[in-house]
């Protein structure tokens, strides 16, 4: 096993804000890159978010800003482009989730960035993507949730709900890291850098690509079932005596388990119940059934009798259960991070695929405000009076 990561000797400037950039620029870090994130003078809206530690710093940047260097710069400024230049051309990869007409003002757009190092990749991430009516429109990760059918189709049809996971803003992230490495890959074949574009709209689309080809089908025109599936049962949450767990069952052997189960045999000769499909129409019976049986019952009692039935089942989990849970702890998924300002290591979830010879890692916390200012402009060539100089000037 190689303690070196994959990507090691690529330098990565990261400009992005809140998940979906920063996301991204933590997945290569994870697998070897430097990446230096640029935060603005005072900090970054997202360093902020979830406040956990002394001075503000939140949950949410102690994931994103895991093995990152931090530099604080103002590139709107002319000293603060220079340095752009500077870092621009020490970079293999520039990473921003900004306007156009904001990048091109900090000399962040691809003809800016060809023009100081041709190999260079640019990798893009908006709410929209380009070639739409919807480019320039501003949005978060529940936009493309709202905009994609996903929310219509979870809740109720008098409430949509949107997850509280921000699944499209990690997804975009992952999808953009994914062809990122693509395009350092062609770099190496052929010597060309490009443009990678990620947007959560696409993303969104993607996720729900299946539902909508289905209506485009057979104009099904469905609504949403709240935690029911509509293309197979039983598959549903249900109330236990002290909680709430999830069955999810595809496919006819699984079925039958259930319904040996359940003491239900005659089901088997039951048209309704034929195939993944019928079961999901006539899905409110079989939910019925098992809620049925499940109230009568703990979710340990439950969830044993569904694991020696092998069918698929977990209870529904708060994020303290997370924490306590044995198979959490058992596999290592938390790495106990320390940061200052934090009374105790914050549990960072450690990447989430493994390679057998050069897995990613976490090597380190994320910087502090500013924390690898004055090291970094040392490395572009400034002295010890000049960062003074810029550090007055608000430039860092």
């Amino acid at each position: 096993m190689s303690t070196e990561g994959v990507l090691k000797g690529i330098r990565v400037l990261d400009f992005g804000r809140y998940i979906a950039g920063p996301f991204c620029a933590s997945l290569l870090a994870d697998l070897g890159a430097e990446v230096i994130r640029i935060e603005k003078v005072k900090g970054s809206e997202d360093r902020f978010l979830s406040p956990i530690s002394d001075k503000g710093d939140g949950a949410l940047f102690m994931q994103v800003g895991r093995n990152k260097l931090g530099m604080t710069l103002n590139p709107m400024k002319p000293k603060g482009q220079e340095i752009v230049r500077k870092l621009v051309a020490t970079a293999d990869v520039v990473i921003a989730n900004l306007p156009p007409d904001t990048l091109k003002a900090m000399g962040l757009d691809y003809e800016s960035l060809c023009a100081i190092r041709p190999d260079i990749i640019l990798t893009l991430i908006s709410a929209f993507g380009s070639g739409g009516p919807y480019s320039n429109r501003v949005g978060f990760d529940g936009l493309g949730q709202a905009m994609s059918g996903s929310m219509y189709l979870s809740g109720t049809p008098e409430q949509p709900a949107k997850a509280y996971a921000p699944f499209i803003d990690f997804g975009t992230a992952s999808l953009s890291a994914y062809a990122t490495m693509a395009a350092l890959y062609e770099r190496q074949k052929s010597g060309r850098g490009q443009v990678v574009e990620g947007a959560l709209f696409s993303t969104a689309l993607t996720l729900t690509n299946g539902v909508v080809i289905e209506q485009d089908a057979l104009q099904l025109n469905r609504e949403a079932t709240l935690n029911r599936s509509q293309t197979s049962a039983p598959a549903d949450t249900y109330k236990t005596l002290d909680g709430w767990v999830l069955v999810q069952s595809v496919g006819g052997p699984l079925f039958e388990r259930w319904v040996q189960l359940m003491g239900e045999p005659h089901w088997l000769e039951d048209p309704r119940f034929k195939d993944d499909i019928s079961r999901g129409d006539h899905g409110e019976i079989i939910s019925e059934r098992l809620a049925r049986w499940c109230a009568q019952r703990s979710s340990a009692e439950v969830l044993a009798a569904m694991e020696e039935a092998r069918l698929p089942a977990g209870p529904v989990m708060s994020p303290q259960d997370v924490l306590d849970d044995p198979h959490v702890a058992a596999a290592g998924m938390f790495q106990a991070v320390d940061y200052p300002g934090l009374k105790k290591p914050a549990p960072i979830m450690t990447p989430p695929v493994k390679m057998s010879l050069t897995p990613p890692t976490i090597r380190h916390r994320a910087p502090t405000l500013g924390e690898h200012t004055d090291k970094l402009l040392q490395e572009l060539g400034y002295n010890a009076e000049q960062i003074a100089e810029l550090r007055a000037e608000r430039i860092v």
